[in-house]
């Protein structure tokens, strides 16, 4: 079985809490780290907390995510819709 770090990194990803990944089940056939120890090189633990430091981000307002995408999609609908009004005065 993989080490609890690498199950811990798992879950951050699968809930959305990495860089460029939202929140959803990510059903794998091997497990993040399983192919690692099955092959007699579990991953080190060095590496493990390198890559939960640099991928895992501590709160969501530091996440990307659709929140400005969204922002902008909606401030370009209400330009359209106001550009229509107007041109049909």
């Amino acid at each position: 079985m993989a080490s609890s770090n690498v199950e811990q990194l798992r879950a951050a990803i699968d809930r959305g809490a990495t860089v460029g990944k939202v929140a959803a089940n990510d059903p794998a056939a091997a497990p993040l780290g399983a192919d690692d120890e099955a092959a007699g090189t579990p991953p080190e633990k060095h590496r493990v907390a390198l890559a939960m430091k640099n991928e895992v981000v501590k709160s969501p307002e530091h996440r990307g995510g659709l929140g400005f995408a969204m922002w902008g999609y909606a401030a370009f609908i209400i330009a359209l819709i106001a550009f229509f009004a107007l041109s049909v005065h």
